[in-house]
């Protein structure tokens, strides 16, 4: 932008940014929240079995993650079994709409998968995801 001063010279304006440095922060935010963002989606360790046929969780949902040693968490903090139910339902979601993501370590004994699986039907919630990793596939 060009303008007149009072010597009568034309002056340039020094008011240009230089957005070269906020593109570079941007995009190495954007880089760091793309590889964090898997590890924030749930931060317990779980060894998922494998399956063939795996669909991509795509929406938040209310997630209980069996571990290794048994242990029940929803979300990101330990319940004890006898309260799940009561947990479940105090979400303030009606029960017949609501989704479960269930995580259960693949060593994890049929037994306590079930416990599991009733406490949250006594909830009344009886859309429950299963949650699997893909198989690998050998390609020749």
């Amino acid at each position: 932008m060009a303008f007149t001063g009072s010597n009568g010279r034309t002056q340039t304006s020094l008011a240009e940014i230089n957005i070269t440095p906020l593109v570079d922060v941007v995009l190495v935010l954007l880089v760091i929240f793309m590889l964090a963002a898997p590890v924030l989606q749930s931060g317990i360790e779980v060894a998922v079995p494998k399956t063939r046929t795996v669909k991509e969780i795509t929406e938040q949902r209310l997630v209980v993650t069996i571990a290794k040693d048994q242990t029940v968490f929803l979300g990101d903090k330990p319940v004890n079994i006898h309260e799940l139910a009561t947990q479940l339902h105090q979400s303030g979601v009606d029960p017949a709409h609501q989704v479960i993501y269930l995580r259960a370590d693949e060593r994890v004994p049929f037994g306590a998968f079930a416990s599991v699986m009733d406490s949250v039907k006594q909830a009344g919630i009886t859309n429950i995801s299963i949650v699997t990793q893909p198989l690998e596939t050998k390609s020749n």
